[in-house]
C-alpha cells in the first residue's frame, strides 16, 4: 500500500530528494559557484519529468487515503507548470549571473516552489491543498527579495509576503469552516455532504473564504493588489516565473477546489467567480494604460489574464475547464516568449524597463521586433495568432452556459487592453528615430525561447498543436 502510495507522488519525491541533495552539496562544497550548475541540472530535470509525466499516462490514482490525487487534470497541469519553470530558468541564468545575484539557493528554492505546485494541483484534501500552497509561497517570497541590496526588491518581497500571510488565513479558515460542517476534508466527502442537501450557511461562508484565498493567489481583483510592485520589484527572471509557472498552479487548484470539492453547487459559486473574473478583466485593460514601466504593464496584463481564465470557470462546465486549460497553457507561452525579450532590454549592461526606449526598435533589430510584435498581437487576441483562440474558447463557454454579459464585457476589456500592447508596437515600429536606447546583446538562450514562443503563437492555429484535445480529457477528468 505505501509502495503504491510513493509511487503516485514519486515526481514530487524526485524533485524534494534533488532539492536537498543540492542544498547540501553546494553549502559543504563550491556554494554559489554551483549556481550555473545547479541551474542547467535544475532545469533538465524539469525538462525531464516533464516529459515522463507527459508520457506516462494513465488513469486516475489516489494516495493517502485520496489526499492526492493523480489524474489527466493534474498532469496537464505539473506538465505545463515544468516546462514553464525550466524554460524560466534556462532564461534567467545569465540574467542572474550578471547582476550577481545567482547564488546556489535560487535553483533550489524554486524547485521547492514546483514541488508545493504539483502538490496544489494534485490536492485532494484541504490539508494538502494547504501544505502545497505554503510550500510553493514560502519558496517565493523569499526569491521576491532575492536582490538584497534593492529597496524595490525588499519591499516586494515584504509586500508578498504581508499580503499572502493575509490570504493564507483567509483561506485557512475557509477550510476550517468547511471542515467543521462537512465533518471531513477530503474533498470527495465535502462533495457527497453536499448531495445530501441544501448545503449549510457556515459551508457557504467557508467556500466564500477559500475562494477570496485562492483569489489572491491568482491576482484577481479586487485581490491584486500585491502583483504591479512584486512584478516590478523582483529581479526579472524571478518576474518571468511568477508570470508562467504559480499562475498556472493557482488556476488549477481553483478549478480542483470548485469542481472536486463544491462541483454540486456550481450556482453558488458560479456568480461569485463570474464577478472576480468580470473585475479583473475591466481593472487590468484599464490599468495598464497609464503604465510605462514594461513590467508594471505585464502584471496588469497578468491580472486581465486571469480574469478571461476565469471565465472559464464560471461557466461551471467541462468546457469551461477545458477552456480554461486551453487559455493557460497559450498564456503560459505567451509570457515565456514576452519575458524572453523583456531580459533583452538593456543598455551598458543595465536593465531598462521604460517601454519608451523601444523607439524603432525595428530599424535596428528587425527581427526581434517582429517576433514581439507576434507576442503582443497574441496577448491582445488579433486574430489569427493563438492567443486569440484562448480568448475564443472561454468567451464560447461563458456564452454557452448562459453568461453572455460576462462574455460581452470580455469582448470590451479585450478591446480596451490591446491599446497597451498596441502602444509598444507602434514604439517598436513608428517611435521617434533617436540613439538606440538599447544595446544589449541578446544571448542565444533567449532569443530561443522568444522565436519558438512566437513561432508558436503562429503556427499554433493549425490545430493548437494538439492542446485542445489534451485540455478536453484533462477536463472530462475534473467534471464527472
Amino acid at each position: 500500500m505505501i509502495s503504491a502510495d510513493l509511487s503516485v507522488v514519486l515526481p514530487e519525491i524526485i524533485l524534494s530528494v534533488y532539492a536537498m541533495a543540492a542544498l547540501l552539496g553546494a553549502v559543504y562544497t563550491s556554494k554559489d559557484r554551483a549556481g550555473p550548475l545547479l541551474m542547467w541540472t535544475t532545469s533538465a530535470l524539469f525538462f525531464g519529468l516533464a516529459a515522463w509525466i507527459g508520457l506516462t499516462a494513465g488513469g486516475e490514482q489516489t494516495a493517502f487515503g485520496g489526499a492526492v490525487v493523480d489524474d489527466g487534470f493534474a498532469r496537464f497541469a505539473k506538465v505545463v507548470i515544468l516546462v514553464s519553470a525550466g524554460a524560466v530558468l534556462l532564461m534567467g541564468k545569465e540574467y542572474m549571473r550578471r547582476a550577481k545575484l545567482l547564488r546556489f539557493e535560487f535553483p533550489v528554492l524554486v524547485t521547492l516552489s514546483v514541488v508545493g505546485m504539483m502538490l496544489m494541483v494534485s490536492a485532494g484534501d484541504l490539508m494538502m491543498l494547504y501544505m502545497g500552497l505554503e510550500l510553493q509561497s514560502f519558496a517565493l517570497y523569499i526569491v521576491a527579495a532575492l536582490r538584497r541590496d534593492s529597496v524595490k526588491s525588499t519591499e516586494a518581497g515584504l509586500k508578498y509576503f504581508v499580503l499572502g500571510a493575509l490570504s493564507s488565513g483567509l483561506l485557512l479558515y475557509g477550510a476550517s469552516l468547511t471542515y467543521g460542517y462537512s465533518g471531513t476534508t477530503l474533498f470527495s466527502g465535502i462533495l457527497s455532504t453536499l448531495g445530501e442537501g441544501p448545503m449549510p450557511l457556515g459551508l457557504t461562508f467557508g467556500l466564500v473564504f477559500l475562494i477570496t484565498g485562492m483569489a489572491f493567489k491568482v491576482s484577481a481583483v479586487p485581490f491584486h493588489m500585491w502583483t504591479p510592485d512584486v512584478y516590478e520589484g523582483s529581479p526579472t527572471p524571478v518576474t518571468a516565473f511568477f508570470a508562467s509557472a504559480p499562475k498556472m498552479a493557482a488556476m488549477a487548484l481553483f478549478a480542483r477546489v470548485l469542481f472536486d470539492a463544491f462541483g454540486a453547487v456550481p450556482g453558488d459559486w458560479g456568480q461569485v467567480v463570474a464577478v472576480l473574473s468580470l473585475l479583473s478583466m475591466v481593472l487590468g485593460a484599464v490599468a495598464a494604460i497609464g503604465q510605462r514601466n514594461i513590467k508594471r504593464l505585464m502584471a496588469y496584463s497578468s491580472i486581465a489574464h486571469m480574469g478571461y481564465a476565469l471565465m472559464g470557470l464560471a461557466a461551471g462546465t467541462e468546457m469551461g475547464v477545458q477552456a480554461m486549460l486551453i487559455y493557460m497553457a497559450i498564456y503560459v507561452t505567451m509570457s515565456v516568449g514576452t519575458f524572453a525579450f523583456i531580459l533583452s532590454m538593456e543598455k551598458d549592461g543595465q536593465p531598462v524597463t521604460d517601454i519608451r526606449s523601444l523607439n524603432m526598435l525595428s530599424a535596428t533589430e528587425p527581427l526581434k521586433a517582429l517576433a514581439m510584435l507576434v507576442l503582443l498581437f497574441s496577448l491582445a487576441g488579433v486574430p489569427p495568432m493563438v492567443g486569440f483562440f484562448g480568448k475564443f474558447y472561454v468567451v464560447k463557454a461563458a456564452v454557452d452556459a448562459g453568461l453572455i454579459w460576462l462574455a460581452v464585457a470580455g469582448v470590451i476589456a479585450s478591446v480596451v487592453g490591446a491599446f497597451y500592447y498596441l502602444r509598444i508596437v507602434f514604439y517598436m515600429y513608428f517611435g521617434e528615430q533617436g540613439d538606440p536606447q538599447l544595446n544589449g546583446t541578446m544571448p542565444p538562450v533567449l532569443w530561443g525561447v522568444m522565436m519558438a514562443s512566437a513561432f508558436a503563437m503562429v503556427a499554433g492555429v493549425v490545430n493548437l498543436f494538439g492542446v485542445e484535445g489534451l485540455a478536453l480529457s484533462a477536463a472530462a477528468t475534473l467534471v464527472n
